[in-house]
């Protein structure tokens, strides 16, 4: 059946609206590489100014300009969650597809690897990460990633074994297709779409625990700006100088918002036969 005009248009609003408010923050962030209003470590703006000129996003407690902070932070959001999906989709990829094809002993196996690694907290990943390591944007990539790795790979698995179950499959088997083949020409052209939207959404959930991590001191370090980090300095003035909240806090919300709608309209895009209710 033909999609009725008012859900092409929700569906095409949905994506058009994440578009928008992912673009901007990204734009925000490639601002950032080649200027910035005030550098980082300027404290001449005077302490907890308010919104204005010649600091649009007034100032924090130390006197730095807080425009500037929002815009390093854009780039930090950004770069922590494409890096934590680009390792967590990788390995979440392979793992995924090794328990997919292995056979039952193996694939009990993964399964029970990946519901243990499920149910261990990111935050004590991160921690023991960073015991390893040190506190920096990397390892907090990293943590991230590992923890991504267990849900990507479990929806993978899941995937792969409905692929495998259709008739076409056993079929190219039989007449002696290999394995490299069936991956690449049947499972992963009928896995990706889920698995599109599925990181889309592991992105947003990046970007939270980058921030949540940032705010415990377990992010990038001083004086990298993480809304994460300026959320935790500002909760000693929220009350007097709410300001230095607002802006990072908002522009969380918005990035984390903007992903999910392009996630839901890139599903009604690949799953054009969904129906959504009113």
């Amino acid at each position: 059946m033909t999609e009725d005009a008012p859900r092409r248009r929700r569906r095409s609003a949905t994506l058009i609206t994440g578009c928008v408010l992912v673009g901007a923050i990204a734009v925000m962030a490639v601002v950032s590489w080649f200027w910035l209003p005030y550098s980082l470590d300027d404290t001449s703006g005077g302490r907890l100014s308010p919104p204005g000129l010649p600091h649009l996003l007034g100032t924090d407690k130390l006197g730095r300009d807080l425009l500037s902070q929002v815009m390093i932070g854009a780039r930090i959001a950004l770069e922590s969650g494409l890096g934590a999906v680009a390792i967590g989709g990788a390995l979440g990829l392979a793992v995924g597809l090794a328990a997919g094809f292995a056979n039952r002993w193996l694939d009990d196996t993964f399964t029970a690897f990946l519901d243990v690694l499920i149910a261990f907290p990111t935050l004590l990943l991160a921690m023991l990460v960073v015991a390893a390591r040190s506190a920096s944007l990397g390892s907090a990539v990293v943590a991230i990633g590992l923890a991504m790795t267990a849900i990507v790979a479990r929806l993978t698995r899941i995937l792969v074994k409905r692929v495998l179950a259709e008739d076409y499959i056993t079929a190219a088997r039989t007449s002696g297709t290999s394995w490299i083949r069936i991956i690449g020409g049947h499972v992963l052209p009928n896995i990706w779409p889920t698995l599109v939207v599925n990181l889309a959404l592991q992105f947003g959930l990046a970007v939270l625990a980058e921030a949540s991590l940032s705010f415990l001191g377990l992010g990038a370090p001083p004086p990298n700006a993480s809304w994460g980090r300026m959320l935790e300095e500002a909760q000693a003035t929220v009350s007097t100088a709410p300001y230095a909240a607002i802006a990072p806090g908002v522009l969380l919300v918005a990035l984390v918002v903007g992903v999910n709608l392009i996630a839901d309209g890139i599903r009604d895009t690949l799953d054009p036969t969904r129906r959504r209710t009113s």
